[in-house]
């Protein structure tokens, strides 16, 4: 288990982390989300005594990270892919990593079949492509087979059969009743592999609930219905007392019904239905929606709100010729440097 209590990082005139308090237990996959500069690395980094909190603390199991005696073996963690030695093979970073830990040699053969990288395990790490090197800090985090484990976007670079691999090894670890905290931003991927939600934005908590209660609590819900009998179907919905929506392509819209009740009631009238679907927001909608007002970095065009000229998706710049449209920077700065 992770204990956050009041834990605040500031770097000079900037809060980074502000007061967060949040738990996360054990049996269940935590996702910890947040828009970029929300503070989720830095709230990572104190975790692992890898940053100093300005005030507040984190315990491992009760513990500060500091006073773990062998802290691999309680907790396991993916920050970045790259932190390794590049001119060491996969066997002998994890072989580094069990030795300073008391780890068995053993347990480096294990966690490398574990991860696919068995036939590579005497290559160098540097010249390994950016799903390789995530499969081997996936194999650092397993080495001291801890009872806590944390991912940083731990599905970059990795294939469809990786990120397939890594979600199942996720629900796998936290169903065996270990803790699985992980951070991502690839929102459809945590709809599908975390239980519990922690949202973050500007430093500050959010959000801390069941994925369910989140996109409940942050979206709209409501009952799609299409007949050919839109008219009459309208009559009887109006009648009930029910409050519609008239949406485009002869649909309708209901909020607050089950959809269960809707199709007792047309069926009750005799109203044919040709769709009657319960319809929710995706994670991403609802995160969109909760982080509004809490995004940092905002992507802008140009003041006139149109793209400059040479962008892609940029309407053609009437300037310059037709036939030389698409050849972009690299064709101005040539005909500049030649003085045109």
């Amino acid at each position: 288990m992770i204990e956050l209590e009041g834990l605040t990082k500031r770097y000079g005139d900037k809060t980074a982390v502000d007061h967060l308090t949040f738990t996360v237990r054990p049996g269940i996959v935590t996702g910890f989300l947040g828009p970029n500069g929300a503070g989720k690395s830095t709230t990572m980094r104190m975790m692992l005594g890898l940053d100093n909190p300005t005030a507040g603390s984190v315990r491992i199991d009760g513990r500060h990270y500091a006073q773990l005696k062998d802290p691999l073996t309680a907790i396991g963690a993916l920050l970045d892919a790259k932190a390794m030695h590049g001119g060491r093979s996969a066997y002998n970073h994890l072989l580094c990593l069990a030795q300073s830990n008391g780890i068995p040699r053993a347990r480096v053969g294990e966690v490398l079949e574990t991860v696919g990288l068995t036939s590579v395990a005497k290559k160098k790490a540097k010249g390994f492509s950016l799903g390789m090197g995530q499969r081997l800090g996936i194999a650092a985090a397993l080495l001291g087979d801890p009872k806590i484990l944390m991912f940083d976007e731990p599905v970059n670079g990795l294939d469809p059969e990786g990120i397939h691999w890594i979600r199942n090894l996720m629900k796998s670890l936290a169903s065996a009743g270990r803790t699985v905290f992980v951070s991502s931003h690839l929102m459809s991927e945590m709809a599908l592999t975390a239980d519990h939600l922690v949202v973050i934005g500007q430093g500050r908590l959010l959000a801390d609930t069941s994925m369910a209660d989140f996109i409940r609590e942050n979206s709209r819900s409501y009952v799609r219905l299409r007949s050919p009998q839109r008219e009459r179907l309208l009559d009887v919905l109006r009648g009930a007392g029910i409050t519609v929506v008239e949406s485009g392509g002869g649909t309708l819209e209901v909020d607050g019904q089950r959809a269960e009740e809707l199709g007792e009631l047309a069926a009750a009238h005799q109203v044919t239905l040709h769709e009657l679907s319960p319809q929710q927001a995706s994670l991403e909608e609802a995160f969109m929606r909760l982080t509004a007002e809490s995004v940092e970095y905002h992507a802008h065009s140009d003041a006139t709100g149109h793209l400059p000229p040479g962008e892609p998706g940029a309407p053609p710049d009437p300037s310059v010729p037709e036939w030389q449209q698409g050849w972009g920077d690299s064709w101005q700065q040539g005909k500049r440097k030649k003085g045109a």
